[in-house]
């Protein structure tokens, strides 16, 4: 074991390694176990963020064509004072469309 400090991350704030280098032994070992643990609970919840967002993906409307990403949204289109349902979503840098219906199912 070397008789010299050791370096701290450069990432690291600078009043966080001033504060750690003024801390006694066993507080940064508590530092050490609460910062293990913390970053442990933080990826978990991320991991389980991500996985909700996948759930709401994969969930599909009945009325949903099986052409159409799960992501599309529907929007009101009007063309000639008539209005229509499209089903909408992102393609890259474009937004493509797919008729839905007309907004009076009467019309």
């Amino acid at each position: 074991m070397s008789y010299e400090p050791p370096t701290p991350p450069a990432n690291l704030p600078t009043e966080t390694v001033n504060m750690l280098n003024e801390a006694t032994p066993e507080h940064l070992r508590d530092v050490a176990s609460y910062a293990e643990a913390l970053a442990e609970h933080k990826e978990r919840e991320a991991r389980l963020e991500e996985e909700v967002d996948d759930a709401d993906v994969e969930e599909r409307p009945d009325d949903l064509p099986d052409d159409v990403p799960a992501k599309a949204t529907i929007t009101i289109k009007e063309i000639n004072d008539n209005r229509y349902y499209y089903w909408q979503w992102r393609e890259g840098d474009s937004v493509t469309s797919k008729y839905k219906g007309p907004v009076n199912p009467d019309e």
